[in-house]
């Protein structure tokens, strides 16, 4: 078989499918369906289309269906399918959703979690490393939970955490602190000053007309500024960064670092061009 080719679809074609809503703007089909192109993989990888309320409905009926061997978890259901897979692992437990769910050979559907070890590993291919450094993340929903458990764990000397749900960013704060007493994690404004890395992981950027997520007029030269958005890139608040002589780099490396884990959690074979190779615990 020609790995450039497109397989030919049988009834042994194994299916992946990246689930939530809406599911037009997603990259993953093109991106998994090349990997498996390239592996000489008989798989395919589709979108489905299931809304918040159809939450449940729509995962059961993936659960019976016995050809789909793994689900990538897009918003809105990274937090609603976690009560619906039959083991949670402990990190995606920790932070409450899934993005990654896989089929065992008994059937079981076992999920994880890796938009906040991507994240921190797309820091780190740009050589920005987050250990002993201070961080301001803006956003406590799915990805700023995800991000903010691994800027810890990845020892992050001080966290702030500021979201315009005050409740969210106190409970997410308190969750961090009691697992990772070394990072010193706080509620604070969106105040980028004082900090050595700022993450945006609002949605505050895919709109025309969004207003910033942080002030770019208060990052220090030299501040790493992480935008997590996808569309546009660069952002409106990279650009601004960049034009202060900040380094600045978009949700690309993120969805590339959590790939990367996805893949092998999925068995499928991927290492980035260019990058180096990481165990996957």
């Amino acid at each position: 078989m020609n790995a450039t080719a497109a397989p030919a679809i049988t009834g042994n074609t194994g299916i992946y499918c990246i689930i939530g809503h809406p599911v037009a703007p997603v990259r993953s089909p093109a991106f998994y369906n090349a990997l498996f192109r390239a592996s000489a993989m008989d798989a395919v990888f589709v979108a489905i289309d299931i809304a918040a309320k159809d939450a449940a409905r729509g995962f059961e009926g993936l659960r019976a269906m016995a050809n789909v061997a793994g689900i990538v978890v897009t918003m809105p259901l990274k937090q609603l399918v976690l009560p619906l897979v039959d083991e949670v692992l402990p990190r995606a437990r920790q932070v409450g959703a899934v993005n990654t769910i896989r089929r065992e050979p008994d059937g079981r559907l076992v999920g994880d979690m890796f938009d906040g070890r991507g994240g921190v590993l797309g820091l780190r291919w740009e050589g920005h490393e987050p250990r002993g450094r201070r961080v301001l993340l803006a956003g406590a929903g799915g990805a700023g939970s995800a991000l903010a458990f691994a800027l810890a764990e990845a020892g992050a000397s001080a966290l702030s955490i500021a979201d315009i749900d005050a409740a969210r960013a106190a409970d997410l704060a308190a969750r961090v602190a009691a697992a990772h007493p070394a990072t010193v994690t706080r509620v604070a404004p969106a105040d980028p000053a004082g900090h050595d890395i700022v993450v945006n992981a609002t949605p505050l950027g895919m709109k025309p007309g969004d207003p910033m997520p942080v002030d770019p007029a208060r990052l220090s030269p030299g501040t790493v500024v992480f935008d997590i958005i996808t569309n546009p890139d660069p952002s409106a608040l990279m650009l601004a960064a960049r034009a202060r002589g900040c380094p600045a780099i978009g949700g690309r490396h993120l969805y590339e670092g959590q790939a990367f884990f996805a893949a092998r959690f999925l068995g499928i074979p991927f290492v980035p061009e260019g990058r180096p190779e990481v165990e996957l615990p």
